[in-house]
């Protein structure tokens, strides 16, 4: 009897042992878990440095190179993080995809437009901010383009951080604006260039935002506003998807294939012209087909647009990775090339493997640290469905179409993101109009005081807010910043 108590005494001590080990493991699983996508992504970073050295062997400048390169893997991850939310932001928050999905699906396209159409040329440094020939030696303007890569990177993982998504190619151009005004002085500064681009942040959201909006308008007003919803979309669905088909053949031929073949503004109108017209006529029958016994109501209409929702979040990706992540990397490039030949002056060829380290940079980056924004611009904005994420990515390709038209420089992150301001703006508006309307026919129907019509708005004002203010400081943020590194660098290494 006695051993039977001690045995028992001594299991119940082991379980009580095992039970604090689980808690142990558990508590250190928890901790550790926020801990394995910063350690990712810094075995990358060094990844990218040993690469460098790999490629670009055994010489005096080396060294800088491979720091260059760590910042440059820096830069593409925070690309990943931030920018790439934009265009799976919509479809995520439509439930069109899932979040895995969405990843995925972003991982293969951006990598793809980066590898095969991705700018083989920058023609002037960050788009001809500033004059390379104003910086004396390259020296100092290798230790600029350290200064504008690490400013721009660490700006844009500080809005990711806060949920703020911005420009990443706006954060590289204030970078080199700060360092070439703390290299050479505000005359090495292209003005009329930065007026442009600052014009660009009221343009880019409110051009995406309207031609949202229009399309949220066709959209209610020729089908959900309807009698039969199911044979007006049977008219107007295929006429839609070949108007999305059509844009972003021309916006693929004008923005995402420089690399492979030079076509023009008429031309890529053209080719999506021909290319819309097919596949309106080849939607008719699907359309018709997939339609059929569905119930007419708003919930059936959303079945017809996934499938085209999920292609144009594809082509964004495909397009973003063709033009954003040379701009993201032309700092990294033009580093390479002053430290090679010493001249830097002239256009700057990106090499291959710097284009790699953009596009496996921006893989890992999505994956590890993309949800958070891609979450908050698909769903905390406003909320959206199959038919407004539609209208914000149909936006997309056309808004950049209509500014390569007037020559207007447009930010790809604002047009999205003003893409989807617009669509929940234009709700709020047509659910007021609504309201009056009804408020007409039935005189005495209830009144909203101003507390319930603020609680009613569709578009959450505190995000509006924080990104506003996010796009409105992020050139002089990031030129503040980098000022600052170019003098440390230069004044410690130089």
């Amino acid at each position: 009897m006695t051993n039977d108590t001690g045995d028992q005494r001594h299991l119940e001590t082991l379980d009580r042992d095992l039970a604090r080990y689980s808690n142990l493991e558990l508590a250190t699983a928890y901790v550790s878990r926020p801990l394995v996508g910063p350690g990712i992504a810094l075995v990358f970073i060094v990844l990218a440095g040993l690469g460098a050295a790999l490629f670009f062997g055994q010489t005096s400048n080396s060294m800088i190179v491979i720091v260059a390169a760590c910042f440059g893997a820096y830069m593409a991850l925070n690309i990943g993080a931030n920018d790439v939310a934009n265009n799976m932001g919509p479809a995520v928050g439509a439930n069109a995809l899932t979040m895995g999905g969405a990843i995925a699906i972003a991982i293969v396209f951006e990598s793809a437009g980066a590898l095969i159409a991705g700018g083989d040329v920058v023609s002037t440094i960050a788009k001809g901010i500033i004059a390379p020939e104003s910086m004396g030696t390259a020296t100092t303007f290798i230790w600029a383009m350290l200064a504008a890569l690490l400013s721009a990177a660490l700006w844009v993982n500080l809005a990711t951080f806060v949920g703020a998504p911005v420009s990443t190619t706006h954060s590289v151009v204030g970078g080199v604006m700060g360092a070439g005004i703390a290299a050479a002085g505000f005359a090495a500064v292209s003005w009329p260039t930065m007026s442009k681009i600052a014009a660009s942040w009221v343009i880019s959201p409110v051009l995406g935002g309207a031609v949202a909006a229009f399309f949220l308008f066709v959209i209610k007003s020729r089908i959900i506003y309807q009698d039969d919803k199911i044979a007006a979309a049977r008219k107007w669905v295929p006429v839609l998807v070949g108007i999305m088909a059509g844009a972003f053949a021309s916006y693929l031929a004008l923005k995402g294939l420089k690399k492979i073949m030079k076509i023009d503004l008429q031309t890529s109108l053209m080719i999506g012209a021909a290319i819309g017209v097919g596949v309106w006529l080849v939607m008719i029958p699907l359309i018709k087909k997939q339609s059929e016994g569905l119930e007419n109501r708003n919930k059936s209409l959303k079945v017809l647009f996934g499938i085209p929702l999920v292609v144009s979040a594809a082509l964004l990706s495909f397009a973003h990775g063709a033009n954003d992540v040379a701009n993201a990397v032309g700092p990294l490039a033009a580093i390479v090339q002053a430290s090679q030949s010493g001249d830097f002056t002239q256009a700057v060829s990106i090499p291959f493997w710097v284009m790699v380290i953009g596009a496996f940079g921006i893989s890992f980056g999505l994956f590890l640290f993309g949800p958070k924004l891609i979450r908050m611009v698909g769903g905390q904005i406003t909320k959206l469905n199959p038919m407004r994420a539609y209208c914000v990515a149909l936006s997309a390709a056309i808004t950049v179409i209509v500014a390569s038209w007037l020559g207007l420089p447009v930010s790809s992150t604002h047009i999205a993101v003003g893409g989807v301001f617009g669509v929940g703006f234009y709700r709020e508006w047509d659910a007021e109009r609504r309201i009056r309307k009804a408020r007409q026919q039935i005189p005495d129907r209830a009144n909203y005081g101003p507390e319930e019509r603020r609680r009613r708005k569709l578009v959450r004002r505190s995000h509006f807010m924080t990104i506003i203010a996010a796009w409105l400081i992020t050139v002089p943020a990031a030129a503040l910043l980098s000022a600052v590194i170019f003098f440390v660098l230069n004044n410690v290494l130089g």
